[in-house]
């Protein structure tokens, strides 16, 4: 008996030393089995033929291949070749150890193998399932739960239709001794009236049971109506009518409506139709419709898309500003579709802009007026308008001399200067050779300042300046008279002349139609008494003097006719009032009185009728009586 291994020793040594000694051609892993399955651990060794054991937690489990006393476990291979793998089945918890496979006469142990043992989870329970009861817009937590001795411990999880759902918390409870301990899952919601007759599934899953194993349950809902509200048509002109419809669901059925138009209620409305006239104010007071029921009540409210024409809304504000500075005007129109809106200036059809703002940099004067924000009519042709602004630029004044009409020498004269200035001048002063003056009286002179009938748009204060002169000289009408005017941006003048009026040619010319008049006044009279007394000749007009009178001048020159004769007394005088254009005002009538050179008076000769035998007047020579004035 002891010859035997002693052999085997020696056989063993002496293959060692030719270097074919045994060792592990393949060696056991860590497995994971689930519970009731096969587990199978390998085990292949070479260049040996000796026993092979398996051990479990350092236990042997024997060197026989079917290991009597291991019911479930046995070695599996072809020995001859090496193999022998040790199979369990079915693997039970009790399974779970380490495992090594050893070549006890060669003295070879693998490394260990670690043998792990799931457990899949039971189907997790949902409190107050199958069927969960609960209020709409009412926060509530649903539990799920998974008890057992699943390894791992299962990870719970929440689906609705197939989608994983957030806003869990996961707690665990650990198994007390001799009990199993249990894993539960909160989701938190706030359920909807959408949410009614949905199913959610918890799921309990591990590394036992991937696919893990499911639990659903059904989610019943009271709820507060679900109002749709809608109008027909949605887009109206001002004036239509319009039909509002308000339907709802709920659980438990609706009890109630209430209808309200921007906030207040609207009187006398009740069911869920609503019809109304629409107007502007539907664009931005909404109408809404309120409904109720045992639960609770919900609102929803619509604007309707009403069109209208342009209403002003903020009209554009008159600006003052210096040269050379920005202005900017703005308006404001309301309308449905919004109005297009333009600027141009007052008269001028030229559009400047487009829009609410209108902006013109580094204004001058020739900017100033009136400007025209102008917004066309809606669809409907209603609507619609403009509104003005004036921009005022200040700067320095704009000075003009008005027309003055020319004065008699010793006589009044008027001198006048237009005044544009914005700011309005500090003063408008009058200035000449010897002096100044800005308002009153000096000497001679008189001045005057008032505002004028019209003024240019948008230049500001507009003052007419009128400087007086009494008893005009020489001098007076060969020197420059300056009006100038000055604000806090400048100052600007201009020079007024006086022009002169003489008498001379005026008489002249009255002279000669008085002359004309007469003597066609006397071959009137003459032709007119010669058919009277039918040819006879034998009265004789007296020598008398035939005077005319003339209208005098006020200027106190006068001329005497070329033709005329001097007569009458050198005492008589014809005052005249001389009217000149309009803008000539004489602060006295026939201020200037002179004496005229022939008293008013024209001496006019009789004239001799003719000598021939068919005139009707004998050839005594006729003189025309009488004094004639000839109408002014």
């Amino acid at each position: 008996r002891m010859l035997v291994p002693a052999l085997l020793i020696l056989l063993f040594c002496l293959r060692g030393h030719a270097g074919l000694s045994p060792h592990f051609l393949q060696q056991p892993d860590d497995l994971v089995a689930l519970l009731g399955e096969e587990a199978r651990l390998p085990c292949a060794l070479g260049e040996y033929w000796g026993l092979v054991q398996w051990t479990k937690d350092g236990l042997a489990l024997g060197g026989e291949r079917d290991l009597p006393g291991w019911s479930r476990y046995w070695i599996s291979g072809n020995a001859a070749s090496g193999q022998h793998d040790l199979y369990i089945k079915p693997v039970e918890l009790e399974d779970q150890a380490s495992y090594e496979c050893q070549a006890t006469q060669a003295g070879l142990r693998s490394r260990p193998a670690q043998l792990h043992v799931l457990v899949p989870p039971e189907a997790p329970q949902v409190l107050g399932g199958p069927c969960v009861s609960l209020v709409a817009g009412v926060p509530a937590n649903l539990t799920c739960r998974s008890h057992g001795d699943a390894r791992p411990t299962p990870e719970l999880l929440w689906f609705r239709d197939g989608i994983r759902l957030d806003g869990t918390t996961f707690h665990q409870t650990l198994p007390k001794e001799g009990t199993t301990g249990s894993v539960e899952s909160i989701l938190s919601l706030t359920p909807s009236s959408h949410d009614d007759g949905a199913t959610l599934v918890c799921r309990a899953r591990s590394q036992a049971l991937p696919s893990g194993k499911d639990t659903a349950i059904t989610l019943s809902l009271q709820y507060p109506p679900v109002v749709t509200l809608s109008a027909e048509p949605q887009t109206v002109l001002e004036g239509e009518t319009v039909t509002f419809l308000c339907q709802a669901t709920a659980q438990p059925p609706v009890t109630g409506y209430r209808w309200a138009k921007g906030g207040s209620p609207v009187l006398g409305a009740r069911g869920p139709m609503l019809e109304v006239v629409a107007d502007a104010s539907f664009l931005t007071e909404p109408v809404s419709c309120e409904v109720s029921n045992a639960v609770g009540s919900a609102n929803r409210s619509t604007a309707l898309d009403v069109q209208f024409g342009p209403v002003l809304q903020a009209r554009p504000e008159p600006l003052s500003v210096d040269v050379g500075e920005d202005a900017s005007f703005s308006c404001a129109w309301r309308g449905n579709p919004l109005p297009r809106v333009t600027w141009s200036r007052s008269g001028d059809a030229q559009v400047l802009a487009s829009g609410p703002t209108l902006r013109l940099p580094s204004v001058g004067p020739e900017d100033a007026g009136d400007y025209v924000c102008r917004a066309e009519p809606g669809l409907s042709g209603l609507g619609g308008g403009a509104a003005e602004a004036r921009l005022t630029v200040n700067a320095p004044p704009i000075v003009t001399a008005l027309h003055s009409a020319p004065a008699f020498l010793r006589g009044p004269a008027r001198l006048q200067c237009l005044v544009f200035a914005s700011p309005a001048p500090d003063a408008v002063v009058w200035s000449w050779d010897e002096g100044f003056l800005a308002a009153g009286s000096q000497g001679r002179f008189l001045v005057e300042t008032f505002p004028a009938p019209e003024g240019r748009g948008g230049q500001g204060t507009a003052l007419i300046s009128v400087l007086h002169i009494s008893g005009t000289q020489e001098s007076d009408f060969s020197r420059g008279f300056n009006c100038s005017a000055r604000n806090r941006l400048g100052e600007a003048g201009t020079q007024v002349s006086l022009g002169r009026r003489d008498l001379l040619p005026t008489v002249r010319i009255v002279a000669g139609v008085a002359a004309a008049a007469m003597t066609l006044l006397m071959v009137i009279i003459g032709v007119t008494l010669c058919c009277w007394h039918h040819g006879k000749v034998s009265a004789s007009f007296p020598k008398q003097k035939n005077l005319v009178r003339i209208p005098g001048s006020s200027d106190g020159s006068s001329s005497q006719g070329p033709e005329e004769e001097e007569t009458g007394s050198g005492e008589d005088r014809g005052p005249i009032v001389h009217k000149e254009h309009s803008d000539l005002v004489l602060d006295e009538e026939g201020a200037l009185e002179s004496k005229d050179p022939t008293n008013g008076y024209y001496k006019v000769r009789g004239v001799s009728p003719p000598t021939s035998p068919d005139s009707c007047m004998t050839p005594h020579q006729v003189k025309s009586p009488g004094i004639f004035n000839l109408p002014q």
